[in-house]
């Protein structure tokens, strides 16, 4: 739920290679985030949360930023709890 109290919905698609995109797919489906992949389409997904929102961040985020660049990001929010 959004600051207001009522659900955020929204459906896209999403941007992302062909070849990670069955990889994102069945992840989103692991998480419970709403979405449909056929071939030669794009994936489409639906937002019903904040938390939905994030997942699909974090999901989309491994598998387009450099592994370097996410060991980096690991290791500051490490930095920044201690």
């Amino acid at each position: 739920m959004n600051r207001s109290g009522s659900k955020i919905e929204t459906k896209q698609d999403i941007e992302i290679s062909w070849g990670d995109r069955w990889q994102v797919y069945r992840r989103l489906q692991e998480l419970a985030i709403p979405c449909e992949c056929g071939t030669n389409q794009p994936l489409r997904y639906q937002l019903n949360d904040v938390t939905a929102a994030i997942q699909l961040w974090s999901v989309v985020r491994q598998l387009t930023v450099p592994r370097r660049e996410l060991a980096c990001w690991l290791e500051r929010c490490w930095q920044i709890r201690n």
